[in-house]
């Protein structure tokens, strides 16, 4: 029961912080806050996270981020399906290559949407649209040290 408080503490905060207003300059440089937070709980805790979680979390962002339903959801999904069949490999990299990868996955993720926004007629004209991806790979280190900090307070037990 703590194990799932903890998770879904961790998921309310990236949703407010998806949600949470940024300049105009600042808008395309936002983290992928949810991805980054369920990546790292399916790190952790598979059976816990995984796909199905990820499908519910993505629903979350399309109803609060108004954009068409099923959209996170599905990009969510697949990226999280992948980090789940990774998930041991990544666990085993060093910091820096941990965070090759999450720029990999947040590459992924920024694709998926982007194609389906291609697909729609409204995909973004500029480069900074992929900014979402470095800056998500440089904060991943912080993240990571923050919430298994967090893990160790809430003595949350990674036996997975």
């Amino acid at each position: 029961m703590r194990n799932l408080k903890a998770i879904t503490l961790t998921l309310f905060a990236a949703l407010c912080l998806t949600l949470l207003p940024m300049p105009e300059w600042s808008m395309w440089a936002r983290p992928a806050w949810v991805l980054l937070i369920l990546i790292y709980w399916t790190m952790m805790s598979p059976s816990l996270v995984n796909v199905g979680l990820a499908w519910v979390m993505g629903l979350f962002m399309d109803v609060l981020t108004g954009s068409l339903l099923g959209e996170h959801a599905l990009a969510l999904t697949i990226v999280i399906y992948l980090v789940c069949r990774l998930r041991m490999r990544i666990k085993m990299y060093p910091m820096l290559q941990q965070g090759l990868s999450i720029l990999i996955f947040v590459l992924i993720y920024q694709f998926i949407l982007f194609c389906i926004q291609g697909f729609l007629g409204n995909a973004p004209h500029t480069h900074k649209f992929w900014l979402s991806s470095v800056t998500s790979m440089l904060l991943w280190p912080w993240l990571f040290a923050v919430l298994r900090d967090y893990c160790n307070r809430a003595r949350f037990s990674l036996a997975d």
